[in-house]
């Protein structure tokens, strides 16, 4: 007992002493960089003029500044991503504030996100994405010109939406100058890729963008390989000087051979087994057998038509589709000899439909002192899942020196998993306000969700809505409140056949955002700091009543309060940084079950994070650049109970990039030292590495 409250105090100690090194560098940059006049500065080349963003359309569906919104927001715009180096959506995220990625390890498959002790759900150019029974879609980064992380709440513009938050991938958009790369990728695993994006004018109302690549790769899981191709057109048209409209539209297909998907037994890697530890590579499935194969696309458009300058109005449509088909033996825990893993074999398949529209007027006036920038809108969207499964044992393996290649017979009976038919219609409205420094922003939305769940029909009416107050200073300081209201339909019923009510988040949210103006030239910096306090209800919990072991009723409930700061600065097209820290205190304050008074699994109380970047602009080492970026999580739970704690972890990247007229050359490296780590245990039988160190090389010719 006083062992261990030793080790939570070490623990606590070591992550405040990590925060106040993390504020001190953040803080202590820009005055650095003042140290210089600016006439003193010398021209430079500007390599990444987008590094720190500035406004963002996601979270009020108009171009507005970042620090007029009342809400926190992290961009990771196409240059951060760039310049770093990032592979994936996980990797954009490591140094962002209140969200974590990789809970599962290696997984060719999906983006795993935790955002404030929730999944969010996925959007693709504003409108969601073709999510099924996991809520991402797995696309590739390299298509996509930024990501945005919207923060609590946001059903007020976009409906249905868990309380943590939202992920939007805004597309590569066509330029109307010619430019473009053709890149290659070698890596760890036998990796390769191949890719390129090019843009220009087709004529003079016409531009046109291609964005494509081919990957093929291993993992460090033994006998898994990963292969997938992309490819993104995007045509944009200008109809007259007022009218412009953008075609977008991607195919994705991914082919993931052999992978087990981790399922590894606690015994052997976190708690002591006679037979020795099981090694971080080991596949507890069948790499003859498992195989995982999704076909995805997307079509549709961005239109925008401007009246005048004060009233335009703003369509998006998009259909996507999304089918998986999966084979999988996995393991499901040892026997008494504690090297024999038993193993199910769980088949399953999976088509995503929808088609999603959302069409919006936007009006800016002056009533006396007050400047009003209206939004209202009405967007619909129909959704079908139609997914089914099997069930069977798979062939025990030994587990510690395994022997793969027993026949495995596939399950010829399949069950219904989802059979869903959903669709949603919502109006919302929006009013911010300036007077003065003051800017008030206001939202409602009314939203109506019709379901039928196997033949269980479901109708929902449900209003959500926000208000927040920002202030902005000439010094580029701007203190905010918010609170906010999201729903998210649940679907069931208890045992009295009563069908489930939407589950409700409300959160109240303070903070302040910095836009320094005083950096001098060649020097911008965006530092958020955010408190805030999040409620989920409704939530579902097993039936009080011994005689219904099998049913729920839905008087749960979900608290998360947490401190977030989040720092992205770039001086004088040398010196990047990017910093966060974040606090989550969760709990689950009602419940019938052993989560009773626990945290939310999978969200680590503290997570800090520091990367810096500095890039030679003159001398003999000039276009030359480094990154070395470090990672702190603390420990969390794998289980709703916190019966398997997932120890703290420190993690540290890499990156050498070399840059000259038309090329572009970069080092990855990612938890460089090789460490082997935990990512999650949720049970005796489910455990899951985390990442080892994985070293790419890229080459880019530029034009």
């Amino acid at each position: 007992m006083n062992a261990s409250m030793n080790d939570e105090s070490r623990t606590r100690g070591s992550s405040a002493q990590r925060a106040a090194f993390l504020l001190a560098s953040a803080w202590a940059v820009p005055v650095l960089a003042q140290e210089r006049p600016p006439e003193q500065l010398e021209e430079v080349v500007v390599s990444a003029p987008n590094y720190v963003p500035t406004t963002n359309t996601a979270a009020t569906k108009l171009d507005v500044p970042l620090i007029e919104t009342p809400q926190a927001i992290t961009v990771v715009t196409r240059d951060q991503v760039d310049l770093l180096n990032m592979q994936n959506l996980g990797q954009a995220v490591r140094y962002t504030s209140g969200i974590i990625g990789e809970n599962f390890g290696s997984d060719e498959r999906y983006d795993w996100l935790t955002l404030r002790g929730f999944y969010p759900i996925q959007y693709v150019d504003g409108l969601q994405a073709p999510v099924g029974s996991v809520t991402n879609v797995g696309l590739d980064l390299f298509g996509f010109e930024s990501v945005e992380v919207l923060k609590g709440p946001s059903s007020v513009l976009y409906g249905q939406t868990p309380p943590g938050g939202i992920v939007n991938l805004t597309s590569r958009r066509p330029l109307d100058e010619f430019g473009g790369e053709l890149q290659a990728q070698f890596g760890q695993y036998s990796a390769k890729q191949i890719a390129t994006d090019v843009t220009g004018p087709a004529s003079e109302a016409v531009a046109y963008r291609l964005t494509g690549l081919y990957r093929d790769r291993d993992t460090q899981t033994d006998g898994v390989n990963s292969k997938r191709l992309y490819v993104a057109p995007a045509l944009s048209w200008q109809i007259a000087e007022t009218t412009r409209v953008t075609f977008l539209g991607y195919y994705q297909d991914d082919e993931v051979n052999g992978d087990g998907g981790g399922f590894l037994p606690a015994q052997g890697v976190v708690l002591p087994n006679p037979n020795g530890r099981i090694p971080t590579n080991r596949n507890a499935g069948e790499p003859e057998y498992n195989t995982y194969q999704r076909e995805q696309y997307a079509v549709g458009y961005d239109f925008r038509h401007d009246f005048t300058e004060q009233l335009s109005v703003q369509q998006n449509v998009k259909y996507s589709s999304a089918d998986v088909k999966m084979l999988s033996v996995y393991g499901a825990g040892l026997q008494p000899d504690l090297r024999t893993l038993n193993r199910f074999n769980f088949p399953f398949n999976e088509e995503v439909r929808s088609f999603a529209v959302d069409t919006r007027l936007q009006a800016k006036t002056e009533l006396g002192a007050v400047k009003h920038n209206f939004l209202v809108g009405v967007d619909w969207r129909r959704y079908t899942n139609d997914s089914e499964f099997a069930f069977a044992f798979g062939p025990p393996i030994d587990i510690f020196a395994p022997v793969y290649g027993t026949p495995v017979v596939t399950p010829s009976t399949f069950f219904p998993f989802t059979q869903q038919v959903q669709k949603q219609l919502g109006f919302y409205a929006q009013d911010q306000a300036k007077i003065g420094k003051w800017v008030f922003t206001v939202s409602g939305r009314q939203d109506k969700v019709k379901a039928d769940n196997a033949g269980r029909d479901t109708d929902d009416d449900e209003f959500s809505y926000r208000g927040g107050i920002n202030y902005v200073f000439d010094s580029g300081v701007a203190p905010y409140v918010a609170y906010a209201r999201s729903f998210q339909p649940t679907y069931g019923a208890d045992f009295a056949g009563n069908p489930f009510r939407p589950t409700l988040g409300t959160q109240v949210e303070a903070g302040v955002k910095i836009e320094p103006r005083n950096l001098g030239r060649n020097a911008r910096a965006l530092i958020t700091l955010a408190a805030y306090e999040l409620t989920q209800e409704n939530v579902l919990t097993p039936d009080p009543d011994p005689t219904r072991p099998f049913f729920n009723v839905q008087t749960g409930e979900v608290e998360a309060k947490g401190l977030e700061l989040e720092a992205v600065a770039r001086f004088r097209e040398r010196l990047s940084v990017n910093a966060s820290y974040s606090y989550t205190d969760s709990e689950v304050t009602k419940s019938n079950g052993p989560d009773l008074g626990k945290r939310l699994f999978m969200v680590p109380e503290n997570k800090i994070s520091l990367l810096t970047d500095y890039t030679f602009q003159t001398g003999p080492a000039a276009g030359f650049g480094c990154s070395a970026g470090v990672r702190y999580m603390s420990d969390s739970f794998g289980d709703p109970a916190n019966l398997w704690r997932t120890p703290s972890v420190t993690l540290l990247d890499a990156v050498l990039h070399y840059d000259r007229v038309g090329w572009h050359m970069a080092l990855n490296g990612s938890n460089i030292f090789d460490k082997e780590y935990l990512s999650r245990c949720s049970s005796n039988e489910q455990c899951f590495y985390g990442l080892r160190r994985n070293v790419t090389f890229t080459v880019a010719r530029k034009f």
